[in-house]
């Protein structure tokens, strides 16, 4: 452990983001407050980027946006442009989340390097049974 938690957006197209902070609040409880939901709905380039950088103000913090290429990507992109202590982490998943909350008092490095490793190892295809 490092220090103070470091605050998670979760910022997606519709309803993705509530969706998966409510899925890792059923699964984690409380630990699940560190995550913030945020929709891409209504709302303009500018407009998302504005409400991200409000949310995380002088935070530490990690930006989890479900394409890079879309909106909600570029906004956190741009929201997180120069700043030491924020990151974008894009193709957000269950599994890192679930990471992000359990470990999200370390090193800002070391935990998005954790989330993208847990992420990247969740996404299999298992053998079926004979």
């Amino acid at each position: 452990m490092s220090g103070p938690a470091i605050r998670g957006v979760v910022v997606a197209h519709g309803p993705m983001a509530t969706a998966m902070v409510d899925a890792v609040r059923r699964i984690a409880g409380d630990r699940a407050d560190a995550l913030v939901p945020v929709s891409n709905d209504g709302k303009g380039p500018d407009e998302l980027r504005n409400e991200l950088e409000t949310l995380v103000g002088d935070e530490r913090a990690v930006v989890f946006t479900d394409l890079l290429a879309g909106s909600c990507g570029m906004a956190a992109m741009s929201s997180c442009r120069n700043r030491e202590r924020r990151a974008v982490v894009a193709g957000v998943n269950l599994p890192m989340l679930l990471e992000f909350v359990f470990h999200n008092d370390l090193v800002l490095d070391e935990l998005v390097q954790r989330v993208q490793d847990k992420g990247r190892a969740s996404i299999t295809q298992p053998v079926p049974r004979a």
